[in-house]
């Protein structure tokens, strides 16, 4: 799953035990900056239960957690930066 609108302070501990409300978390991985190591306010979380991410993705879509409603959604595979056209 994608998990976006992530307060800076949230960890992956946390997303963690947040989807775990929702049954067994495989893995959290919060994208950070390259150079600063900082958060970039989003994660991927992967569940092995189709019908748990479901649940989880239905109760916390637009939940607030430190002020901030966050979204998630199905992960998507990354699109090939060379395959977009820049002009």
């Amino acid at each position: 799953m994608y998990v976006s609108n992530l307060g800076f302070h949230v960890s992956e501990d946390d997303l963690q035990k947040l989807f775990e409300a929702f049954g067994q978390v495989s893995s959290v991985k919060i994208i950070t900056d390259r150079e600063t190591g900082k958060s970039r306010g989003f994660a991927f979380v992967e569940m092995p239960s189709n019908a748990e991410a479901q649940q989880a993705m239905e109760k916390l879509n637009n939940k607030e957690i430190e002020g901030r409603a966050i979204s998630v959604s199905v992960a998507r595979e990354k699109e090939n930066r060379q395959d977009k056209k820049r002009w």
